[in-house]
């Protein structure tokens, strides 16, 4: 199945660098084979291959490679500056894509010696937008069944993508955590990581956690920091026009793979919104190069909206998530009339989509197939 952002990528090739980040198995080696097969000399390099290895440290490509795809570079001691010497010395007709597992963005916070050199894209799990995107059938209970990485997703059989996750989240622990020289615990990392699955939808605090592990608040911000750079889980914060106050109240956390969610089928529905719209506002920045954002609302009165999508610090819709079509909830009638904020109650089970107190209510399956954030425009 073609990804959607196979294009956008190839077009930002000619003009610079590009580098894609994502979750490990979201796909990213399999597109960028497949954008190789546009090239007549592409070559495919993994620093995890000693072979490879070589070659990368070396430069000892052939002249006529047209397009160099170099995965997991990012393992590679000062690999930024390995790229930037690479790139400013490279044949005029050489495009180079970057892949890896881990975040390749990370490094934006603490200096940049690539800037101005490349262009980012993040490749997510599918979602139920992509996948009609692309001309094929969304179906939201699989992807409350299975999560959205493509090989669970796609397989014929439910047993083969239970197997997926079990070898998935033990080759995370085991290759890329215990690598990790500021992992004394993995007892206690793998503990928080078993709560967070049963959280999911709720304010995380990071004492709780702490309390509950038996170890310190930093050590729990520690690690889930850890889980956030490989990929594992990302944290909704809630919405401030403060940005410090907002990093510093309590985030929701949501996983990439729905499947590991642990809970109700609520619990699951809100995690493949969570992971839907931010794939939006992702794609939102990467291709239309707008400051777009995923929080929740929250007041001192405890009053919640679980998402709200940010454009330049400003809120563009709020969206409230349900299993059942009983009634408009009442928080979300009470931002929308107090803001005006375009506002939409997403259900599961819903009888029949309609307009409420200028609220619109409509299926969670129509709405996720909706929710196009790729222009190529």
């Amino acid at each position: 199945m073609e990804r959607e952002q196979k294009q956008a990528i190839i077009r930002d090739l000619s003009k610079k660098l590009v580098l894609l980040a994502g979750p490990r198995q979201a796909g990213k080696t399999t597109l960028a084979k497949e954008i190789g097969a546009h090239f007549e000399n592409s070559v495919y390099l993994n620093y995890d291959r000693l072979e490879d290895r070589n070659i990368i440290k070396q430069e000892a490509w052939l002249p006529k490679t047209d397009l160099l795809i170099l995965d997991e570079i990012h393992k590679m001691p000062k690999w930024k500056n390995y790229l930037k010497g690479v790139f400013d010395t490279k044949n005029p007709h050489l495009k180079i894509l970057v892949t890896g597992s881990a975040r390749l963005d990370i490094f934006r916070q603490a200096g940049d010696s690539l800037a101005g050199r490349y262009y980012l894209h993040h490749l997510l799990p599918l979602s139920p937008a992509e996948l009609v995107s692309v001309g094929h059938d969304s179906d939201i209970n699989r992807f409350l069944e299975r999560g959205g990485f493509p090989e669970p997703y796609l397989a014929a059989d439910l047993v083969d993508a239970k197997r997926w996750r079990l070898q998935y989240v033990d080759s995370l622990f085991r290759e890329e955590i215990l690598s990790m020289e500021n992992v004394h615990d993995l007892r206690a990392m793998q503990l928080i990581f078993e709560l967070l699955r049963k959280r999911v939808g709720s304010a995380v605090s990071y004492v709780s956690l702490a309390e509950d592990v038996g170890i310190s608040v930093n050590t729990v911000k520690r690690y889930i920091g850890i889980f956030e750079a490989l990929y594992l889980v990302f944290r909704v914060t809630p919405f401030s026009n403060n940005i410090a106050r907002s990093l510093l109240k309590e985030p929701k956390i949501y996983f990439f793979d729905v499947g590991l969610v642990d809970g109700d089928i609520g619990a699951k529905l809100e995690n493949l919104f969570a992971v839907s719209l931010l794939k939006y506002t992702l794609l939102k920045t990467d291709y239309a190069a707008e400051p777009y954002a995923l929080h929740y609302l929250r007041t001192k009165e405890k009053q919640k909206v679980d998402f709200a999508i940010c454009n330049g610090g400003k809120v563009e819709q709020i969206i409230e998530v349900k299993t059942g079509d009983k009634s408009l909830s009442r928080e979300l009638i009470y931002f929308h009339s107090k803001y005006g904020f375009p506002t939409t109650q997403a259900v599961l089970n819903l009888k029949r989509e309609r307009m409420e107190k200028g609220i619109s209510v409509r299926t969670a399956d129509d709405f996720l197939e909706k929710l196009q954030g790729l222009s190529l425009g």
